[in-house]
């Protein structure tokens, strides 16, 4: 078994109902081990959307990363994800973050996630459940990289009162 760092994130419709379907969907690709809080923050790049929730979770599955990769892309499409502008609104983002340490480049695929050490919306709840996780190309950990973000207002993640249990 992989153990698999993922990252969520919905910024339309029933925000945390989209999480909580997501996270149930992803029982089907192997085991949620851990779930962060969930966080509020700014959209980035483009100003002009809604505030979106992410979280993250650690799942343990048997898929290869490129296999995992085609499962979260169905589960997205499953859960009302249309195809729309890059870094624009939607309904869910099923991203991998850590696959088990692995160091991963192809045309589909990059592992670790090529903008992880810079996004505080994925780092944050990230921190949450693997705070000494490495990240397998810095060698920081996960907790580092989070501390080594520069203070930026519009940059703006905050843990938000939601669950989901």
């Amino acid at each position: 078994m992989a153990s698999v760092f993922l990252g969520l994130g919905t910024n339309l419709g029933d925000r945390a109902g989209n999480l909580r379907m997501a996270v149930k969907a992803l029982t089907g690709l192997g085991d949620v081990t851990s779930i962060s809080r969930v966080y509020e923050t700014a959209p980035l790049y483009v100003l002009d959307q809604p505030a979106f929730l992410n979280m993250a979770v650690r799942l343990e599955t048997r898929l290869a990363p490129l296999d995992l990769l085609e499962s979260l892309k169905d589960l997205e499409e499953e859960l009302g994800r249309v195809a729309s502008r890059r870094y624009g609104p939607r309904q869910i983002d099923l991203d991998i973050l850590i696959y088990d340490g692995v160091v991963l480049e192809t045309e589909r695929l990059s592992i670790p996630h090529p903008r992880l050490a810079e996004r505080r919306f994925a780092l944050a709840p990230l921190a949450d459940i693997a705070a000494q996780v490495v990240h397998p190309v810095t060698g920081a950990t996960i907790a580092q990289l989070l501390a080594a973000l520069p203070d930026n207002p519009d940059d703006r993640v905050e843990a938000s009162a939601i669950s989901l249990s």
